[in-house]
């Protein structure tokens, strides 16, 4: 695309104004996420990559609501309010209202239609200005066209109008070329021509459709470009088109990574978001998602049955099974299977998460591990340090959230509770079952079981006629002859 000056600009206009009564939703339609961004996200970073020298976006259903999303993506545009009047052409003239002295080309975008990509929005605008049309939209032929806008074409094949599904005669809502929402408009034929239409239509609209009847009329030249791939028009106005078209940008996602390098065993079952990064030589296992702005460095392994969410992994790690958010995991670490990192975990190089542990707020040190059957939460735990099967860090007392810090090359027993606030020095072992509440000195031995008592026939007295108390009373009576046999022996 020629580079952009004053009189061969580029303004890009993005409509988000509609209410998206078929999503059956408090959240407005452009809000609705798929890939990790909301729908008007994905149109704003195709339309940035265009490097125009405006971007508009019109709003008016749940204004602030989705001003602050549009203006949280891109802080450079122009958030422009949508008058009473309806419709796409009155949405399109308030946006142009600021633009006062703009006589480059106009993009016209809608902000549900989250697929359309750089290379071919630089084909329709290139294709516009090769052709000096004055407007120049995108079309494409579908098998079924219901619910979208018809191109009606003359009898030499030119466009000549475009009609709404709800204003379309039998012949006319038979046509399966459909008006996919996307055009180039020269700015100044456009503002002529908006002032002329009306609203005279079912709808009581001003469509910005009639627009290019109004331009045929004038006998101005006005050209169409069917997309090279219908699914990149795909309107998202109900769930079942947002699942669609989650699922075509997922698959998007997906191949453009295994082109990176990026080994994908089960493209069906992978969820990748277009926020996150992988580096080449990483391996994703089936049913896995990676979300949001996780990265995943050379040589990883993430999956089977996995989500990411806004996480770091090293090189050479390896994480299954499990559901971390907010989490770092250190090269050539390993995590899972079944294992729950919730915000504020870091583990180190070298260190493990095993099966069924929990952490938050929690650093493990470099080569330490937590393999099994624990919680770690508000703790900080040095290297080479290994915790028993069952260690739980107490970190609650119902008013306020405490830390244990346990040093380097500590080992616990199985079984153990550490009581929080309290500090294991470096080098200290604890026995198994321990509760440990006080501070333990570097290199000690902390125990704090008290000495085992047995009740004799406990069993047989308090539970009289139980499985268990006749099963104890022939283990007793088989001793007691074993003895006596054992005395007549000697």
């Amino acid at each position: 695309m020629t580079e952009n000056t004053l009189d061969d600009a580029l303004a890009v206009v993005i409509l988000a104004a509609g209410q998206g009564t078929r999503m059956k939703s408090a959240l407005p339609k452009v809000l609705h996420r798929i890939g990790g961004r909301p729908l008007v996200g994905h149109v704003l970073d195709t339309a940035r990559d265009l490097a125009p020298a405006h971007v508009l976006v019109v709003v008016r259903h749940e204004r602030d609501q989705v001003a602050d999303a549009v203006l949280g993506v891109s802080p450079e545009v122009v958030v422009v309010d949508q008058d009473e009047i309806p419709g796409t052409g009155r949405a399109v003239e308030v946006a142009l209202d600021r633009l006062p002295g703009f006589t480059g080309d106009v993009l016209v975008l809608s902000g549900d239609v989250p697929l359309l990509d750089y290379d071919t929005l630089e084909a329709l605008v290139r294709s516009h200005r090769d052709g000096a049309a004055a407007a120049t939209l995108m079309t494409a032929i579908v098998e079924d066209p219901t619910g979208y806008g018809r191109v009606i074409r003359d009898a030499e094949g030119g466009v000549d109008r475009i009609v709404e599904q709800k204003d379309a005669t039998a012949d006319e809502a038979a046509t399966r070329e459909i008006n996919a929402g996307v055009y180039v408009f020269q700015a100044t034929a456009l503002r002529t021509q908006l002032a002329r239409v009306g609203t005279d239509n079912l709808q009581g609209e001003k469509y910005l459709t009639d627009v290019i009847g109004l331009l045929r009329r004038d006998a101005l030249a006005v050209a169409a470009s069917i997309a090279p791939d219908v699914s990149l028009t795909l309107g998202v106005n109900d769930r079942a088109q947002l699942a669609e078209a989650g699922r075509l940008l997922n698959a998007r996602t997906v191949r453009r990574w295994q082109l990176e390098g990026v080994t994908i065993q089960d493209p069906a079952t992978t969820w990748i978001d277009v926020t996150a990064t992988l580096a080449a030589d990483v391996t994703v296992l089936p049913n896995t998602h990676i979300l949001r702005a996780t990265v995943v460095a050379a040589g990883a392994t993430i999956g089977p049955d996995t989500s990411l969410v806004d996480c770091e992994v090293g090189e050479g790690a390896t994480v299954r099974r499990t559901d971390a958010t907010l989490a770092v995991i250190g090269a050539a670490a390993t995590v899972g299977p079944f294992a729950y990192l919730r915000p504020g975990t870091q583990l180190a190089a070298g260190g493990k998460i095993g099966t069924f542990v929990e952490t938050k707020n929690a650093t493990i040190g470099e080569g330490s591990k937590v393999p099994h059957l624990s919680y770690i939460g508000d703790t900080t735990i040095g290297r080479g340090v290994n915790l028993g099967a069952g260690a739980i860090t107490a970190n609650y007392d119902d008013i306020a959230k405490h830390r244990t810090e346990i040093g380097d090359e500590v080992h616990s027993g199985s079984h153990n509770v550490f009581v929080a606030p309290v500090r294991i020095g470096d080098g200290a072992k604890t026995g198994a079952g321990a509760v440990i509440r006080k501070d333990v000195p570097p290199g000690a031995l902390a125990l704090s079981v008290a000495p085992q008592r047995n009740v004799e026939g406990w069993v047989e007295n308090h539970r009289p006629g139980t499985g268990a108390a006749d099963a104890a009373a022939r283990a007793r009576s088989a001793q007691e002859a074993d003895d006596v046999a054992q005395e007549e022996q000697g």
